[in-house]
């Protein structure tokens, strides 16, 4: 992913597109992780493009989060 920024939910989930528009409006919790989850991607990609400087460890942590963001994300899309 080096080099590659997903600036939103709807470039990760493209079939979801609408819903998740509609869930980001109408489901709090829904709202929150993906919250998250952009704020984390863009943090991560800061730090692969080299704008700030992270420890390698502290990269692997974020990206963990981000995946277990994304799981989430997906299971809310899938059952609604």
């Amino acid at each position: 992913m080096f080099g590659e920024h997903h600036s939103n939910l709807s470039s990760e989930f493209p079939e979801f597109k609408e819903k998740i528009h509609n869930l980001k409006s109408s489901h709090p919790y829904f709202s929150q992780l993906a919250d998250e989850f952009e704020a984390i991607d863009k943090e991560i990609y800061r730090i692969e493009e080299q704008i700030e400087i992270r420890s390698d460890t502290y990269t692997e942590d974020k990206k963990k989060q981000r995946l277990l963001l994304k799981d989430k994300i997906y299971k809310i899309l899938k059952e609604s």
